[in-house]
């Protein structure tokens, strides 16, 4: 499971599927923060994506390089406390590009339930599942 973790730290640019609806959506996010199974995000409150989260917290999300891919699910909790939100901030140079302050985004955190580990490199493949028990 481990690997699975360390690959998303690498890996920090995912493909983030939400529901709206009956209907997925789907849009490239970035991993904030992490610390153990937990995954941090920051959106605006303004966007799509907020509103979808707000609906239906259920989440999936996909990193992938070369033959490795980790898929992971779990559900969005807006309980972000506001000292993890200044540090997600100010440890993310993207966002005060596109932002003016800390206070103009939603933090959130994805409490892995279970992910998958994915190598097409060796033959056979490699599958590997993990059940995290993240449920909050």
């Amino acid at each position: 499971m481990e690997k699975a973790f360390d690959f998303l730290r690498r890996h920090r640019e995912v493909a983030f599927a939400t529901v709206e609806q009956d209907k997925p959506k789907i849009r490239v996010f970035q991993i904030m923060r992490q610390d153990g199974h937990t995954l941090y995000f920051a959106t605006s409150p303004h966007k799509e994506v907020y509103r979808q989260l707000q609906e239906n917290p259920e989440v999936e999300l996909l990193a992938m390089d070369g033959n490795i891919s980790v898929r992971a699910a779990g559900r969005a909790v807006f309980d972000v406390s506001d000292e993890q939100a200044r540090e997600i901030y100010a440890d993310n140079p993207v966002l005060p590009r596109l932002y003016g302050q800390y206070a103009d985004l939603a933090y959130f955190r994805l409490a892995v339930v279970w992910l998958d580990y994915y190598d097409l490199t060796p033959t056979p493949p490699v599958l590997e599942h993990y059940e995290c028990g993240g449920r909050d």
